[in-house]
């Protein structure tokens, strides 16, 4: 008896969801078994083959560690006189503007190229003039590295449609064929800043390889940046991480399964219900109760403990350079 009712329950209860599936046919419902009818659609026709697809294929790659020891940073010439009247500096943060790099071949090695960079890097000072609160000027500093990489060879130019260089023709048209270089960087690890009277700077820097900077990257101070030696100078020391690849352009045959649809509706807030979204917001639990040491991965206290970890003594803090 009781299994009997246990059953009629739930073909009611079936009866009734079928009942909401043909009712709700033409709203969200509806629209979800349409999306699921076209997937399937898609699967059995258009990708039940592999297809082809133009993309980018890396050749080669690479990571650096690069400590930047005693780097010059260039002021404006009102965050100048601030340094001249400082006793004391100390670095905050630094973050990259922008990274240039431009792709050769290597002589005798065929396959390989040689990539140099040259970082644009935004470095925040802390200026002590006294014991009073420091007032923070903002500098520019640069860095050029040059790395090795095989690229394959190509010599079939590329052009697209939605590219026109216009007057750069002239300088780009030679270089058609080379393959691309990619650089991926974070910003920077501030570790050190020091303050140098200029004949002390003289003997540590060696600003012969400075070159002009580019309109575009001094728009990104509030003046004209001083590239000469009067007045003290500022040396920093930076941790740079960088992963550098070499890509080419080519069409792979791979399987595919679907397009990538998105799943989920996009949350939004209006004018009139901006709780809405706020509502929907994680609780931050963690500003209230900070989570303990143990909850934390301390990679330098690891590689600090092993013994064979290079340059150990080294007062840079980098774990030794590259």
């Amino acid at each position: 008896m009781v299994e009997k009712r246990r059953k009629e329950k739930n073909y009611r209860a079936d009866e009734r969801g079928r009942s909401l599936k043909n009712e709700d046919r033409d709203g969200v419902f509806g629209d979800r078994i349409t999306e699921l009818e076209e997937k399937c659609e898609r699967r059995n026709q258009s990708f039940r083959d592999p297809i082809c697809i133009h993309t980018d294929q890396v050749y080669d790659s690479c990571k650096e560690r690069d400590c930047i020891r005693d780097q010059r940073v260039y002021f404006t010439s009102k965050a100048q006189e601030i340094i001249d009247r400082s006793i004391n500096v100390k670095v905050k943060s630094a973050e990259i503007i922008w990274i240039y790099n431009d792709v050769e071949p290597v002589p005798f090695n065929r396959g390989y190229f040689s990539i140099d960079i040259k970082y644009f890097i935004k470095v925040t000072i802390e200026a002590f003039k006294g014991i009073s609160n420091p007032l923070i000027v903002e500098g520019l500093t640069t860095f050029d590295k040059k790395v090795i990489l095989f690229g394959s060879e190509g010599n079939a130019k590329i052009f697209q449609s939605k590219f026109d260089p216009e007057e750069n023709i002239s300088k780009i048209w030679q270089k058609n064929n080379l393959p691309k270089a990619v650089v991926e960087v974070v910003d920077p690890i501030a570790l050190t800043a020091k303050l140098v009277d200029e004949d002390e700077c003289c003997r540590k820097c060696d600003n012969s390889h400075f070159v002009s900077i580019p309109d575009h990257i001094c728009n990104c101070f509030d003046d004209e940046l001083v590239v000469d030696t009067e007045g003290k100078q500022v040396l920093v020391t930076l941790g740079l991480f960088t992963i550098v690849k070499v890509e080419r352009s080519v069409q792979l045959l791979v399987k595919a399964i679907d397009f990538c649809i998105p799943q989920k509706d996009c949350p939004e807030a209006t004018e009139n219900n901006p709780c809405d979204l706020f509502n929907k917001l994680r609780f931050p639990m963690d500003e209230f109760f900070p989570p303990q040491k143990s909850g934390f991965k301390n990679e330098l206290e690891n590689v600090c403990q092993k013994k064979h970890f290079a340059y150990e003594d080294d007062d840079c803090g980098c774990g030794g350079g590259k």
